[in-house]
């Protein structure tokens, strides 16, 4: 059965509709992303210094302190991952990246016989977790759009009581890393314990670029390495997880801007596509018409 001129018309305003929500959207994404550039560059020369001064800590003190949440395990039987993601959709593979990432690492730690315990950030992670079985022990909503100092505080609070407590050997942190609005990495990094954390790894490139700008000195600690470190762990959780956090809320704006961007231009197409068959529709009927007068004037005639 044909289509009609109105239900073609019907579909096109449908579309039209939904590409101004898309662009909408666009618009407000975009707003929220400068934002949280911003946020993003005024806290990453901070947290680049606590990283650096917990690792320059750590060397200077030559053993790490016997305070529980120091203190790393013989064996590694229980494993943590946060995942960090949104509380809501509509960000293309924002919040799934994430999901894949994470189920997987716990499939890996499970293949090497260790228990996996999922904490989250953001209902979309919750969701998608529950909805496979995997329950997480503990989740953190509300605040994906906008994440302020004491969300990350209380995240790691959880995570470092879990670790003291012996809940867990071992935490690990998925977020998307923000590069630019069309792209994200999904990053992973071990927090605790200390001795396998990011902060002790090869510095990067951004570390020695600036340790190297400026004269070399001999540092003192007052009071001793193994306080200042037992102080700057704590420290070095909270900002991590709070620039994760930081990096994952520029991340989905991005995503989302370029979704619905995507989404706009898919509309337009569609709009374009609605047109011509409204207009091979029209002529359709048009022809249909005039065939009809031509074999009534004929059967008039004869």
């Amino acid at each position: 059965m044909p289509v009609s001129q109105r239900d073609v018309r019907n579909r096109i305003a449908s579309v039209k509709n939904i590409q101004k929500i898309t662009r909408a959207m666009e618009m407000v994404a975009a707003a929220r992303l400068r934002r949280a550039e911003q946020r993003i560059e005024a806290l990453r020369p901070y947290a680049s210094a606590i990283r650096r001064m917990t690792r320059q800590a750590a060397e200077a003190a030559g053993h790490v302190p016997r305070l529980p949440i120091l203190q790393e395990r013989s064996e590694v039987g229980s494993v943590g991952l946060l995942l960090i993601a949104g509380d809501r959709g509509l960000a293309g593979a924002f919040n799934s990246n994430i999901v894949r990432a994470g189920v997987a690492a716990g499939r890996e730690h499970g293949g090497d016989g260790r228990e996996v315990a999922y904490y989250t950030s953001g209902r979309r992670p919750t969701s998608s977790l529950t909805f496979r079985g995997l329950e997480p022990r503990e989740s953190f909503i509300g605040f994906s759009d906008r994440p302020a100092y004491a969300d990350a505080r209380g995240i790691a609070e959880r995570v470092m009581a879990a670790y003291v407590d012996g809940e867990v050997d071992r935490v690990e942190v998925f977020y998307n890393g923000y590069i630019s609005p069309i792209s994200q990495v999904v990053t992973r990094e071990t927090l605790l314990p200390l001795q396998q954390a990011t902060v002790l790894e090869e510095e990067s490139e951004e570390d020695s670029e600036q340790e190297s700008s400026g004269p070399g000195a001999l540092v003192e600690y007052e009071p001793d390495p193994e306080e200042i470190l037992a102080r700057l762990v704590p420290d070095y959780v909270e900002i991590s997880i709070y620039r994760a956090l930081l990096e994952s809320t520029a991340s989905e704006h991005g995503a989302r801007m370029t979704a619905m961007r995507n989404a706009s231009e898919n509309a337009g197409t569609l709009i374009e596509d609605l047109t011509l068959e409204m207009n091979r529709a029209r002529q359709a009927e048009i022809t249909q018409e005039i065939m009809e007068v031509v074999a009534g004037a004929e059967g008039l005639a004869g």
